[in-house]
């Protein structure tokens, strides 16, 4: 036979979860949009593909409907990490031909209101566009009783953007190159970011539904305590505006490593940080058709967005020994 099934995964994606959880008067609320995706024994389950048998196949709905009843009954649905860890957790324990599940969520930004000085308890409004996002790991293939999880987790579309403060200039100059330099331009651009914490232990379900799941299931529990409550998410959040807005920038890549560089060296259960940041490009209006210099960097005022083509640049600043 020429061709074999080499590996295979598959789930259910775009499953969106809206969770309120009431503290007396006060409401908190999550909206996530859940992925899931299932790898298993590829022994049983090679006939699904070859030989169009469904009998190890569990169905994509069914991990829908366990996605929302786990949101209903999971006590941590409030953070996106847990959540994804109790979700993977849970597929992997249940089904025996199943060794890995794989859970991304995008987490949307939801912020109380402020009414009089004070939060709301209740109203909430969409505070901004970006998403967190969370990739979450739990294989099992070593045995159901040693299971391993990974977590990552980072921000997805933040658009920024600084009139002034970012250079580019002493780039190799050939007969290719027709970019003018400059030492004053605006930087502008969305940002990708993810971070991965070190793998861990987790001890599986002891119930017969395989539904428990609770922190003392979590060996390692040092460096999962510190994204406890999304602190790293919000720390990541501010040293890479805080970074952004403050760098004398050279280029887009030097402001990316001083970004890695910094949320490494504050949060210690990161391992590494990859960022990705396209271009947003603004380029000066040419008005010499009507006698007025725009073009020069210090008279530079009217500029026209340009979506595309776009620079792209990613990197991956990782903690040493990790």
């Amino acid at each position: 036979m020429s061709s074999y099934l080499a590996e295979a995964r598959y789930g259910k994606d775009k499953v969106r979860v809206f969770r309120t959880v009431r503290e007396g008067k006060i409401y908190h609320v999550v909206e996530y949009n859940v992925e899931v995706l299932l790898e298993g024994d590829l022994e049983t389950r090679r006939a699904t593909y070859t030989q169009a048998d469904n009998s190890v196949v569990v169905a994509t709905d069914s991990m829908k409907n366990i996605t929302y009843y786990l949101a209903k009954i999971s006590p941590h649905v409030l953070s996106a990490e847990r959540f994804g860890l109790h979700l993977a957790t849970h597929l992997v324990s249940k089904y025996a031909h199943i060794h890995k599940a794989f859970v991304t969520i995008e987490q949307l930004r939801w912020a109380r209101i402020t009414v009089d000085g004070k939060p709301h308890n209740h109203s909430f409004l969409r505070d901004g566009d970006e998403r967190r996002i969370v990739k979450v790991q739990v294989d099992g293939s070593q045995g159901k009783d040693k299971l391993v999880g990974n977590v990552s987790a980072g921000i997805s579309d933040l658009l920024v953007l600084k009139s002034t403060g970012s250079a580019f200039e002493n780039f190799i100059r050939d007969e290719y190159t027709t970019l003018v330099e400059v030492d004053d331009r605006i930087f502008s651009t969305s940002v990708d970011l993810l971070y991965t914490f070190a793998p861990f232990e987790i001890t599986a379900p002891k119930d017969e539904k395989k539904l428990d799941f609770g922190k003392e299931q979590i060996k390692g529990e040092g460096g999962l305590a510190a994204w406890e409550g999304i602190k790293v998410g919000e720390s990541a959040r501010e040293i890479t505006l805080s970074v952004f807005a403050t760098d004398e920038s050279a280029s887009v890549q030097a402001t990316l490593y001083k970004m890695g560089q910094r949320l490494i060296k504050e949060n210690t259960a990161v391992d590494r940080a990859t960022y990705t940041l396209p271009n947003k490009h603004y380029i000066p209006v040419d008005m010499k058709y009507i006698g007025i210099d725009n073009t020069s960097p210090s008279l530079a005022e009217v500029f026209v967005p340009v979506s595309a083509p776009s620079g792209l640049i990613s990197a991956t600043v990782a903690r040493v020994g990790a």
